[in-house]
């Protein structure tokens, strides 16, 4: 069962690499703002979607794909992790 830390890792990972390359790790933090202040725009919040379902075995419904849970790697941990249970 993976944890909450390693979740909130994986994705950070994922959206250093894919929508911030070059930026500092340091500033990503579990509580930036990753939607609401346009890090991922529409686009970009599919491929994380798509991402976590790939990477986490859970299926994300269009409803689910809301701010409330994919704003920050708090929100991504919280989410994933209840997707699971």
């Amino acid at each position: 069962m993976m944890d909450q830390e390693t979740i909130k890792a994986t994705v950070k990972n994922f959206v250093l690499n894919e929508f911030l390359p070059g930026e500092d790790p340091a500033a990503l933090t579990d509580t930036t703002a990753l939607v609401t202040t346009g890090i991922l725009d529409s686009i970009a919040v599919l491929k994380v979607v798509t991402f976590l379902e790939n990477q986490f075995g859970i299926t994300i419904e269009p409803h689910e794909a809301v701010v409330e849970n994919l704003n920050t790697l708090s929100d991504i941990g919280r989410f994933v992790i209840s997707k699971k249970a």
